[in-house]
């Protein structure tokens, strides 16, 4: 009886700590609105267009720094900046020690030419992303996008490729001449492989595009968490292409 007792603490015990290590882990909370995919791609959307339009607002960031870097920067000499007031950011700060209610996930390339809190013009808290060369898939990166969704609360997955991805090019041009890329950088080509066997007379550009679905496809298939929400339509992974000229990103296939 005694040691019954002792088994049925410790499994109580257990079960706690493991549900306040979830809470304190920044839970999406019952009472936190979530965002439709939706609503999160048309932000995305207005985010990048203020991008492009060299009219970034820099949500949740402070406008007095805002107005100091513009001030000391012979760039934006002159520029108005938009923000929030220091107190304003001191208190958002305040807000996620507690939290964080992240209105998307991003897979985006390591590239350091496509970062995507700046494209989307999106500020502390708003993006949930993991970076990693050529934005493939791999343990780590999935267990972070489920961590997103099923933790976090975020519904829409963007898988963002971009113009000119080294990570491409290189699997490209090492898998054509039968090679192998030095260290662990061959196993982005081994990631990246099947999309090169699948078009084997694509360009650049049509293999990055290529690697974004083939990345979105895997999403969209994944069990046990994000097959299941994806199907049932709570949320929604799509692919984005960033064109590294224009600034503008792409969104891809919508399903």
């Amino acid at each position: 009886m005694r040691k019954t007792q002792l088994l049925f603490c410790f499994i109580a015990v257990s079960l706690f700590s493991t549900n306040q290590l979830a809470r304190a882990a920044d839970p999406a909370h019952p009472d936190q609105p979530t965002v439709s995919p939706a609503e999160a791609i048309s932000r995305l959307k207005e985010g990048n267009s203020r991008f492009t339009a060299g009219n970034p607002q820099h949500p949740h960031e402070s406008v007095d720094e805002r107005t100091y870097i513009a001030a000391n920067s012979l760039e934006n000499a002159g520029t108005i900046s938009l923000g929030m007031t220091g107190e304003q950011a001191a208190k958002r700060r305040a807000e996620l020690a507690k939290s964080q209610h992240p209105f998307a996930i991003i897979l985006s390339c390591s590239d350091s030419r496509v970062p995507p809190e700046i494209v989307f013009d999106e500020g502390l808290g708003d993006l949930f992303i993991i970076r990693v060369a050529g934005n493939v898939l791999n343990d780590e990166g999935l267990g972070s996008i489920e961590y997103g969704v099923d933790i976090l609360g975020a519904r829409l997955i963007v898988v963002l490729g971009h113009q000119s991805c080294g990570a491409v090019d290189a699997a490209m041009k090492t898998l054509a001449a039968k090679g192998k890329a030095p260290g662990h950088i061959q196993s982005l080509v081994t990631a990246i492989k099947p999309v090169v066997d699948s078009t084997p007379k694509g360009d650049l550009d049509t293999m990055i595009k290529a690697n974004v679905k083939h990345v979105v496809d895997a999403l969209r298939s994944s069990t046990p968490i994000l097959k299941a929400r994806v199907d049932s339509g709570d949320v929604q992974v799509i692919g984005g292409y960033y064109g590294l000229d224009s600034g503008a990103v792409t969104f891809l296939d919508k399903k």
